[in-house]
């Protein structure tokens, strides 16, 4: 055993140090290009949101041609189904297009592209290295972790995030240590290099633990997990529309993405172009405990549904970041506590729900709060979350291990998206008795 620790000791530090490196690298390229699109006026908005989304539907059309291997661009496909193996020749596309996507205003986030550098970069040292398809699994779930950690600002969170986003359910702790190693080493560079990471308000609390502020803030979690469903729902609906109308009228795909663009140009006529890119000073604010919009939620879920099921590329998890804590903040008042408070509980539990990610949630929380009583409101907030929105999530691929109630039954080992949910034997077998009782009472 100590042969393994020493092993990945070495390789998940290799690992995170080169993924800190091109994570790093990104978002500088990231800040660079969408800085100054940031405080565009509305009719420059208007013009590069349709040229963003012609210029992804060029780039995926024809960058993916160059995929000759037959394996999916996917880190979830690595691990589950490709023995840790990805085409690293189209490697660059998704951080490419997610550039483009964020310089020219489009709805969506920056952790994605970066769990994807994670990803190629571990399916690339796996390969020179000549590495078992167990190890490269494993290090590629490395690559995920340290391409979360870079970019969340929270190394145990990320790290634990990109190993428990693997499957609903279970989690691997085999791949504990070397994703936390490679977390923290890819945090480090990217603290080194003084990247432009996600940075969060350290929220203070009493030191007493309150039972009806912990009932309030399990009320927020089960709002928040209805609006993850919302969230999730939405971007699937667009997915399948778009689809749809491609196929109706025989469309060429580069020209879905310009026909998002061109929506997204129309809405921001009446929806605030804050809610455009990442939104980062919409968090920011609903942290400070600013004032935020009930339907903030909502018109920010829009966007990035018409963004993303389009065929812009972007990321998924910086989106629920900001709903989180304008949802959290906006309903806190409603319930007579801190919007700060509110807006962080939001933050942490529409992670958990859409992402079906408790646990990195509520280390999430842990880095959120100053006290250990912040940790037991998150805490309730997030495992209530997780279990309203269902099986859900923004990640389709995820693969489904252990149903979320007792009350239903499922196949294990099979992908979100093609999962089939059935009522539990014994909840059958007891409505079966509640019918033939009242039959019985009939007669």
């Amino acid at each position: 055993m100590l042969a393994t620790v020493a092993q990945w000791l070495v390789l998940a530090t290799l690992t995170g140090t080169l993924v800190g490196a091109g994570t790093s690298l990104f978002l500088y390229a990231l800040f660079f290009v969408s800085a100054p699109t940031e405080t565009a006026p509305l009719w420059l908005h208007m013009v590069l949101l349709p040229l963003g989304g012609l210029f992804n539907g060029l780039l995926l059309h024809w960058g993916y041609r160059a995929n000759k291997t037959g394996l999916k661009d996917s880190t979830i496909a690595a691990v589950h189904q490709q023995a840790g193996r990805m085409p690293l020749a189209t490697a660059w596309i998704k951080p490419v297009a997610a550039l483009a996507t964020l310089a020219s205003g489009g709805s969506a986030g920056r952790t994605g592209p970066c769990s994807h550098i994670g990803g190629a970069v571990a399916a690339g040292i796996g390969k020179v290295l000549h590495l078992n398809g167990e190890l490269r699994k494993r290090l590629v779930a490395c690559g995920i972790s340290a391409g979360f950690a870079g970019v969340f600002g929270t190394p145990i969170a990320g790290a634990v995030y990109g190993v428990e986003i693997l499957t609903v359910g279970y989690l691997r702790h085999d791949f504990l240590f070397p994703a936390t190693v490679a977390g923290f080493a890819s945090f480090e560079i990217s603290k080194l290099v003084d990247a432009p990471y996600i940075e969060y308000f350290t929220i203070g609390l009493p030191d007493n633990f309150s039972e009806i502020l912990f009932i309030k803030t399990v009320i927020i979690g089960i709002i928040c997990g209805l609006v993850a469903w919302l969230y999730v729902y939405l971007i699937e609906l667009a997915r399948r529309g778009f689809k749809r109308f491609r196929y109706r009228f025989n469309l060429w795909p580069p020209l879905m993405p310009l026909l998002g663009g061109v929506i997204l140009a129309v809405l921001i006529i009446v929806i605030p172009t804050d809610y455009l890119g990442l939104s980062l000073p919409l968090m920011d604010h609903a942290l400070a405990g600013d004032p935020m919009p009930y339907l903030g939620f909502l018109w920010k879920s829009i966007l990035v549904a018409i963004t993303l099921g389009s065929g812009f590329y972007g990321g998924v998890v910086t989106p629920q970041l900001v709903i989180g804590a304008m949802t959290g903040n906006a309903f806190s008042h409603l319930l007579g506590f801190s919007p700060a408070l509110g807006g962080a509980i939001g933050l942490v539990a529409v992670v958990a729900a859409a992402s079906d990610a408790p646990i990195a949630a509520i280390l999430m929380g842990i880095e959120l709060f100053d006290t250990s009583t912040g940790t037991f409101y998150a805490s309730g907030a997030a495992i209530a979350a997780y279990l309203v929105i269902g099986h859900r999530s923004v990640y389709p691929d995820q693969l489904l291990a252990f149903t979320k109630s007792s009350w239903i039954s499922a196949k294990p080992g099979l992908p979100l998206d093609k999962k089939t949910l059935y009522l539990s034997f014994g909840l059958r077998k007891w409505l079966s008795y509640l019918r033939k009782r009242r039959r019985g009472e009939r007669r």
